[in-house]
């Protein structure tokens, strides 16, 4: 005896539940958004910042912490950053300059932070970015500053040294490289083009099957992409977004030669725009300095973060361009100035730097 009529009758009634479920939540989401708008309205009214990064932080640690299951804790922060970004768009739309096209991992990243509901403009470069977010274009900016793969991105960095904007967060992506093409199967191909970083990224991958193809570099994976639509014979390094936005097909699917390709991208903003954050006690502060070109003077650099007891995270060094053999070291330091440790630990470095700037203090990333 088929017992298909009572199935049904039980998914009926379980189908009913979920759409009075989903009333209640649409109608508990819109009040949460009333209250917003009263938020913002008093936001404008004392001329605090709209959007707080560590704000957002902490509410959705604390729903974290309430969660008893069965959603996980990853899922409850992707939906909660979407309903906090929603609501903020009532408030007032955040402007957030990326790298495009659209399907950029720079995209992926301010998504990642801010929401889908930000007001995203894509620009042709990372030159394009800060200056879009130094001129006041764009309230924020994304750019990408490190590869665990290949390391920094010299040109953010370099960027950093003569800009007044500051980071203000982070963000850590899991960074996958499809090929991607209007063709199926990789006869054929004869160009593959991707930022220079994703071409670095993949070599391995493409000397062992496309050793014959054309290399090209071009401003973004997406761009990349967007070429590739338009010709048979040509494929890009990009990303699942990219794919979808653009009709490819994905040919080979992660062919990144380190599985574990991370990208940490920064985000800036004007000080006026927002300030330093508070502490978390997750904090990573960014400074660039030169020292004079003599003798243990790079040592001397050191001796602070030493006698203070500061960990160095990462030390980096760019050339000064002056044709005098001199350096910019750019140096991550685990905590926030307002601790005493590293305040007094910058106050001594500061006293014997040629140049200094803090680049910012901000939360840490958590991986995704």
């Amino acid at each position: 005896m088929s017992n298909t009529p009572i199935q049904t009758e039980a998914l009926a009634r379980l189908r009913t539940r979920i759409d009075g479920l989903d009333a209640q939540l649409l109608s508990l989401l819109n009040e949460r958004a009333r209250v917003a708008e009263e938020v913002g309205e008093l936001k404008r009214h004392e001329g605090t910042p709209f959007f707080r990064p560590d704000r957002v932080a902490q509410v959705i640690a604390k729903v974290q912490q309430a969660n008893p299951g069965p959603l996980l804790n990853q899922h409850v922060a992707a939906i909660w950053r979407e309903i906090m970004s929603a609501c903020l768009a009532l408030e007032v739309p955040q402007r957030v300059a990326v790298l495009g096209p659209e399907g950029t991992f720079t995209e992926q990243a301010a998504v990642e932070f801010f929401g889908s509901a930000a007001n995203l403009i894509y620009c042709q470069s990372f030159d394009e970015v800060f200056h879009a977010t130094a001129a006041g274009t764009s309230q924020f900016g994304v750019v990408a500053v490190e590869n665990s793969t290949e390391g920094v991105v010299a040109r953010s960095f370099d960027l950093f040294l003569h800009s007044p904007v500051h980071i203000v967060g982070e963000v850590s992506l899991l960074v996958r490289h499809n090929l991607l093409r209007s063709n199926a199967g990789l006869a054929g191909i004869e160009v593959v083009m991707a930022h220079p970083q994703a071409l670095m990224q993949c070599q391995g991958w493409l000397n062992q099957h496309l050793p014959q193809a054309e290399r090209r570099a071009v401003s973004s994976n997406a761009e990349g992409a967007r070429l590739a639509a338009g010709n048979a014979a040509w494929a890009s390094l990009a990303s699942e977004r990219a794919a979808a936005q653009f009709g490819l097909h994905i040919v080979a699917h992660a062919i990144q030669d380190e599985a574990y390709n991370r990208t940490r991208f920064a985000v800036i903003c004007l000080p006026q725009t927002l300030s330093t954050p508070a502490p978390t006690g997750r904090d990573c502060t960014s400074i660039v300095v030169s020292v004079p070109n003599k003798p243990g003077s790079v040592h001397d650099m050191l001796t602070p973060l030493k006698k203070h007891g500061v960990s160095m995270t990462r030390f980096e060094s760019r050339p000064a361009k002056s044709g005098q053999w001199e350096y910019y070291f750019y140096i991550d330091l685990a905590g926030h100035p307002s601790e005493p440790h590293i305040h007094a630990a910058l106050e001594e470095l500061r006293g014997l730097c040629a140049f200094y700037k803090v680049l910012g203090a901000y939360p840490l990333a958590n991986d995704v």
